[in-house]
């Protein structure tokens, strides 16, 4: 028995999926249906770091809506480039896929006498 390797696991995904769940939360839940451990954690990490700094700026003070929309604004940020990040690695996953099944179809003898 052969286990699936990344790319197969990866493409045997839906790549709208994981890109609403990338963008809806904006917290890189779309990782987390792929199978993608390292942008995930890299995502939460941003997120995180995104928080700590607005909150380290704001201090003891009520934010402003300037700045409730320049911290909004950094979440819709990451949440794009992660959907844009993750679409793409889906549409590289399938065409590896196919590449693969493609050379060996094409490396299996035809004919009669094999």
């Amino acid at each position: 028995m052969s286990y699936p390797s990344t790319d197969e696991i990866l493409a045997s995904s839906k790549g709208w999926v994981a890109s609403f769940l990338n963008f809806l939360p904006g917290l890189g839940s779309g990782y987390l249906y792929q199978r993608r451990w390292k942008p995930y954690f890299f995502t939460l990490t941003a997120s995180t770091a995104w928080f700590a700094l607005g909150i380290f700026l704001q201090g003891d003070s009520e934010p402003s809506q300037n700045e409730q929309i320049i911290g909004i604004s950094g979440l819709f940020f990451i949440s794009i480039v992660t959907v844009i990040e993750a679409n793409l690695a889906f549409k590289k996953a399938i065409n590896k896929t196919k590449a693969e099944k493609e050379k060996i179809i094409s490396t299996t003898k035809k004919g009669w006498f094999k």
